[in-house]
């Protein structure tokens, strides 16, 4: 018992949640580098010629430039072992993102310094509130032409309704930019540009009232900068822990994660204030205990062909309760049945590890033939009752035709594969031509990319004219309209396929009795 509780005190699950371009996978990269994961920007020990991003493991996020697939990456700092998830950015994406915010215990919250909070940003906020996560906010780009500090922090006040806490206040922005004073640590810390943010940045530390602080500054800018972290100091609420563990106060850092300025300070404070994996409210009212001596955990997501010389699936699971064993056999309360863990990996983006043990709030990779599906539960014992995985009503749907029929074996393997990841919704299955819905068009480009690229079946995309769907009982099916859609999705349930939002209300004024539901009761 000892053990355990000491191994999950040292654990920290967290997701990195921000609106695209805000710099999120560059900021993945260098909490890596400044992990000592990495010893070079782009590189990981040993491995001198690989360049791209660890986080960006699938050939089409490099080609981009964007992350439209969750990666677990998992690192040690000052003794604690940091479970980073690394979320898509894009909209498109936000079911995966959504399914990754139920396994972690804290976020960090990148705010771009010339925007403030942006639209994706407020819906993973409001994700991170309903779960009650504590969220350190990063505001980045600061050596970027940036708005004030002060206005920053009163745009994530007012637009999402937090308090915004500094820890630091920056010194300068743009061009200007050199550092931050740490408003509780009383030091300034200034710091120095390295080629390419490749490697650590040089800091020195000295007081705000330093000669050689005054004299960089200007005596202007350098009597603005104390009389600013005057009012931070005294104007502004103190930061309280407590609010801060109960999703009610951000703490907030500024820095650049493209010139290293600012990163170690948001890992130190990461470690010192997000919290460990803390007890799970169960679906029945019953609580779920991290250090509970049997071992729990469920699926979140589901990954074919993460690396090409590895042809297959792989089960992403966060570990709840207990202690995770190489070969323990666990229960599969969907399946009925036990099965062996032989094979459990951890991850470093695209490179896997095999693992013997693993604590709550470690993410490990199960290998899987086809066996398990997103929202597992694995356990020993009698299975918690977790709430269930989200799963959302499409909104742009295309028929898939294969145009190579000699590919027929590949092509049925890959979308069901790939509907089973959660990349799209599949409808219709047994027809010659399914049907998959998504919720943005950048679905369908990785979807169709995926299909080519990792199965070798060739295909088009037929766009339908249905812009929203419900699912239906079956005995209400029958009531849809001449210019509705009855399809069905892998399970046999019903989805009702509506032209427009208009059509969607009109059908429900006319049919007042009937239930449509946004997402089905269980996946």
């Amino acid at each position: 018992m000892a053990e355990l509780t000491d191994e999950i005190s040292k654990r920290r699950a967290f997701a990195i949640i921000a609106h695209p371009d805000a710099g999120k996978t560059t900021l993945t990269e260098k909490l890596l580098l400044y992990g000592g994961a990495i010893h070079l920007a782009g590189h990981v020990r040993a491995k001198k010629d690989r360049k791209s991003t660890k986080s960006d493991f699938m050939a089409l996020e490099q080609e981009r430039g964007i992350s439209v697939s969750t990666a677990a990456l998992q690192f040690n700092y000052e003794g604690h072992v940091m479970n980073l998830l690394d979320t898509p950015g894009h909209q498109d994406f936000s079911e995966d993102t959504y399914r990754t915010l139920m396994a972690v215990d804290s976020a960090i919250m990148l705010l771009d310094a010339s925007r403030g909070v942006e639209p994706q940003t407020i819906k993973l906020f409001k994700i991170c509130r309903e779960r009650n996560l504590p969220i350190i906010t990063f505001i980045n780009k600061m050596d970027m032409p940036a708005l004030e500090a002060f206005e920053l922090l009163d745009n994530v006040e007012k637009v999402l309704g937090i308090s915004a806490v500094p820890l630091v206040w920056p010194m300068g922005s743009g061009r200007d930019f050199k550092g931050y004073f740490d408003l509780y640590g009383k030091k300034l810390h200034r710091f120095e540009r390295t080629t390419g943010g490749a490697h650590r940045a040089p800091e020195a530390l000295s007081g705000i009232e330093d000669p050689q602080v005054r004299e960089l500054m200007g005596e202007a800018e350098h009597d603005k900068f104390c009389e600013d972290v005057a009012i931070a100091g005294e104007a502004l609420p103190a930061f309280d822990k407590e609010k801060f563990l109960r999703g009610e106060m951000t703490p907030v850092l500024f820095g650049s994660a493209v010139t290293n300025f600012g990163v170690e300070h948001l890992l130190a404070n990461l470690t010192d204030l997000a919290p460990a994996p803390r007890p799970i409210v169960l679906d029945n009212g019953e609580t779920l205990k991290p250090d509970e001596n049997r071992f729990t955990g469920f699926v979140f997501k589901m990954q074919a062909n993460m690396n090409k010389l590895h042809r297959d699936r792989v089960a992403f699971l966060r570990v709840t309760s207990g202690k995770f064993e190489r070969g323990m056999s666990v229960n599969v309360p969907r399946l009925g049945k036990e099965v062996k863990l032989a094979n459990p990996v951890a991850f470093f983006g695209q490179e896997r590890t095999t693992i013997d043990t693993a604590y709550p709030g470690d993410i490990i990779g199960i290998i899987s033939p086809g066996l398990y599906r997103l929202g597992d539960i694995l356990c020993e014992g009698n299975p918690p009752t977790f709430h269930p995985l989200p799963r959302f009503a499409p909104d742009v749907y295309a028929r898939i035709v294969l145009t190579d029929t000699g590919k027929t074996k590949q092509f049925r393997k890959g979308i069901t594969e790939l509907a089973d990841e959660g990349v799209v919704q599949l409808f219709n299955l047994t027809e010659q031509t399914p049907l998959i819905g998504v919720i943005g068009q950048l679905q369908f480009d990785v979807f169709k990319y995926r299909l080519e690229d990792e199965y070798g079946a060739p295909v088009r995309l037929e766009p339908l004219p249905f812009e929203c769907s419900r699912w239906i009982s079956k005995e209400d099916a029958e009531k849809a309209g001449r210019f509705d859609k009855i399809v069905y999705d892998e399970l046999g349930n019903p989805v009702l396929l509506f032209e427009s939002q208009f059509r969607l209300r009109s059908f429900q004024e006319q049919n007042p009795d009937v239930v449509l539901h946004m997402h089905p009761i269980v996946i």
